[in-house]
């Protein structure tokens, strides 16, 4: 809610108005109260628009049409006056203080269980049948028009509603080249220009039970542009994976092409009867619809402020009115044939991701706003604190030497001290993350590592404990802080293409990090951590310009279990990894490996169980995160842990530490280029992230081998150089939109730290590998090649081949 303007009305009818709820293209809502105090929703159609009769006329029948619908999940219209003398008509309505479905699954919680599922296909069944009942068809039935409160869903907005009995006069659907709907949420008849029956209404619920049940749109409606999109609805069948066994029969059907075939919503309703009883959505939902009411009944209006130059969005947390949507009818169609004259404000990105065709943008769509200096030096910060962290992630800062070309000696604890705490605790920092907030996590991995590196820095030369307490301090407050960058990053910039040049220069610092940290080779112990410890202070001077991102998790059980089954898993593989260094075959390495394959497995099937879990079993079931996640994995074998072999190999050609991080920065300025510069520009062209990462990751190793190639016939630094550039253009292009994917909207805020730790653990565990084969069998890394060739495979295999949309695709 905002506070009234100066322009605003103090009274609308018989209703006192206390607050604005959204403002749209045709119409403002506001939130107003009665002489008894009962709250409604009131909409006012803006003095433009009620100066043309053709809109007064459409806008007196969408209320007479709201109020033939009157039902238990619907909401009702209380009063309205839309008489020609009146100056400016307005609509009240049943005011619901709840969130709308998109901002539930979208945003805040992830995909609904399947006993909420169920319950949202009975009510919402209920609701419709209640509609055609009236002679009505919704016609716009999607998540944003479906309202979660306590006891059940309410549909709202009868904006494009149209009477069965025909309105040919004016109707929009008539106009040459304009469809009526939503492209995630329209039937085929509705693509083919058909005529609509309530049958039509029954597709658009299917649609909303797999976007509940997923978290999904209906044929990729955020993945592929408006004309192929519309194709798929008409033509192809639907992707139903991750919708429970239960409903699969009930929403195959509901979006079967013919509408004859399709269950009516007496069928529906009768098939999920008796699903509704005791509490319908998950604790935490409650939680916060709890908070929601209180809100309102504690609200005092605020001091009227100046009107807004320009009011752009409505607020994020949706609780508007059913019927009294911002806009009206004309504003919601979507017109193929040429932009619309009154174009829509923009919505908040997460809404726009979810719904693209409730919105125009007022720019191209593959155009994203100026990204804000603040969010900017936002990023500044982030990198720097990654950066940090990177220095004492690979090498070994005390100068031990070890058997090990990167310093691991599988005798000596301080050899790998920070390596296992710092991958053993990155779930759990994620899990900090989506309870606390990213900036909160950051802040805190960036006190206590600055802390760790004083006390290791102060250790005397031979004090062995200290030095060892210091290196674990420094990997578990370490692995705070990288748990919290991406999601920050995520965080801090909606914007496809702003988010996908953020996540470039991520991948970039990763990359640099460690040319930077082989540079540090000459320095002694004390020096390394003094600089580590600067530039941890420096980045947590800055992090006042990160976003707050503190999640409303009040209520909520931390998951203390997934916690020590996920920590002592992946330790183990860790561990595992050190020991395996000279081989793979003793029993110590396959009792420590095998045992944290199996503390895993249990950590995914409570992961499955718990009510508040560190890992939600929906950011798996997703086919493009997975193969992203497992992608991530295998070039994290192959890529990460081949940087300090790069590196060993330059320094067999004579270079000293400083001058080896010198030589590797051309490979990090083409990682740079592909990943800030090239890759989040080509979806504009046609290129899908799969593409992406499949050709990174040929590109890869096609500079590995030929680097390989070059060392063994005698090449010098000169004639390396051009495939070493090559490798580090391919691990931009791969790896920037891996992590894009991961961290897509879809994964919701409430989870955005989840799914940042689930990507920097499997890419550490894979780096883990990675640096044990390469201490297993040394010589030219070969097996790098295989690995990177795999990864392709995988990404190729498990990741979406359409265009994201909201990146520029067409």
């Amino acid at each position: 809610m905002d506070p009234l303007t100066a322009e605003d009305p103090t009274h609308v009818g018989p209703y006192r108005l206390i607050a604005r709820l959204g403002a749209g293209g045709m119409g403002l809502v506001y939130l107003g109260r009665s002489d008894v105090g009962r709250t409604v929703a009131v909409k006012v159609v803006q003095p433009e628009y009620a100066a043309q009769p053709e809109f007064r006329k459409r806008f007196a029948r969408e209320v007479a049409a709201a109020r033939r619908v009157g039902g238990n999940w619907t909401a009702d219209v209380l009063d309205a006056d839309t008489d020609p003398g009146v100056a400016v008509p307005w609509v009240a309505t049943q005011y619901i203080a709840g969130p709308d479905l998109t901002t539930v699954v979208a945003r805040d919680f992830g995909p609904l269980p399947e006993h909420s599922v169920r319950v949202l296909a009975n009510r919402l069944a209920l609701a419709l049948r209640v509609v055609h009942e009236a002679g009505l068809i919704h016609r716009d039935l999607k998540p944003s028009n479906v309202l979660v409160t306590v006891d059940g869903p309410r549909v709202i907005d009868f904006g494009i509603a149209r009477a069965m009995d025909g309105l040919t006069g004016d109707s929009l659907h008539t106009r040459t080249g304009m469809l009526i709907g939503s492209p995630g949420f329209m039937s085929p008849e509705q693509v083919r220009g058909l005529e609509l029956t309530p049958a039509s209404d029954v597709f658009c619920l299917g649609a909303v039970l797999v976007y509940a049940a997923t978290g999904r749109l209906l044929f990729g409606a955020t993945d592929t542009g408006l004309n192929a999109h519309l194709f798929r609805v008409a033509e192809e069948e639907p992707d139903l994976t991750g919708v429970p066994e239960s409903l699969l029969g009930l929403v195959r059907a509901c979006l079967e092409k013919d509408p004859a075939a399709r269950p009516t919503p007496e069928r529906i309703a009768a098939a999920t009867a008796g699903d509704g009883g005791g509490v319908w959505l998950p604790g935490e939902v409650l939680v916060q619809l709890g908070r929601h009411a209180a809100g309102l009944l504690d609200y005092v209006p605020a001091a009227r402020t100046e009107a807004p130059a320009a009011r752009t969005e409505a607020p994020a947390a949706r609780t508007e009115a059913p019927a009294a949507r911002a806009e009206a009818p004309a504003d919601r169609s979507v017109t193929e044939t040429a932009p619309r004259a009154q174009a829509r404000p923009p919505a908040p990105a997460h809404v726009r991701a979810a719904t693209p065709a409730a919105y125009t943008p007022t720019a191209p769509a593959h155009q994203d706003p100026a990204v804000p200096p603040r969010r900017r030096g936002g990023l500044a910060v982030i990198a720097l604190a990654q950066l940090a962290v990177l220095l004492g992630a690979m090498q070994d800062p005390f100068g031990f030497g070890g058997e090990s070309p990167f310093g691991f000696d599988r005798e000596d604890p301080r050899s790998y001290a920070f390596a296992v705490p710092f991958a053993a605790l990155l779930l759990l920092g994620g899990h900090l993350v989506d309870r606390f907030g990213g900036r909160r996590t950051l802040v805190v991995g960036l006190s206590g590592l600055a802390a760790a590196c004083v006390l290791g820095g102060s250790a005397g030369e031979f004090a062995t404990p200290a030095l060892i307490v210091a290196r674990v301090l420094q990997g578990g407050f370490g692995a705070l802080v990288t748990a919290a960058a991406p999601a920050l990053v995520a965080t801090a910039f909606p914007e496809p293409k702003a988010r996908a040049r953020a996540f470039g220069v991520y991948v970039t610092v990763g990359v640099g990090g460690s040319a930077v940290e082989i540079s540090t080779g000459l320095l002694g112990r004390g020096p390394l951590f003094g600089v580590i410890a600067l530039l941890a202070l420096i980045a947590l001077a800055g992090a006042r310009v990160l976003p707050h991102d503190r999640p409303d998790r009040a209520g909520t059980r931390f998951d203390l279990a997934g916690v020590l089954l996920g920590t002592l898993g992946v330790a183990l593989l860790l561990y595992g990894s050190v020991k395996a260094a000279p081989g793979w075959g003793t029993p110590l390495v396959l009792s420590l490996i095998s045992g944290g394959v199996v503390l895993l497995a249990a950590f995914l099937g409570w992961q499955g169980a718990a009510s508040d879990p560190l890992l939600p079993p929906y950011v798996l079931k997703d086919r493009g995160r997975l193969g992203a996640l497992l992608t991530l994995l295998l070039a994290g074998a192959g890529i990460l842990a081949l940087v300090p072999a790069l590196a060993f190999i330059l320094m067999d050609l004579g270079f000293s530490p400083l001058l080896t991080g010198l030589a590797m920065l051309p490979m990090v300025a083409a990682t740079a280029v592909g990943a800030v510069l090239v890759a989040p520009r080509l979806p504009a062209h046609g290129a899908a992230p799969r593409a992406l990462v499949v050709s990174g990751l040929v590109i890869t190793p096609l500079g590995v081998a030929l680097t390989i190639v070059g060392i063994e016939g005698g090449g010098g630094y000169v004639a390396l150089l051009p495939f070493m550039i090559l490798a580090g253009l391919g691990m931009g292009l791969a790896f920037m939109p891996l992590f894009v994917t991961v961290l897509d909207d879809r994964l919701g805020r409430r989870h955005k730290g989840a799914g940042a730790a689930a990507a920097v653990t499997v890419q550490t565990v894979g780096v883990g590998f990675g640096t044990a084969l390469y201490g297993g069998y040394g010589g030219p890394p070969w097996w790098s090649i295989v690995l990177l060739l795999l990864a392709g495979l995988t990404g190729g295999l498990m990741m979406k081949s359409e265009v994201p949309a909201s990146s520029g695709g067409r």
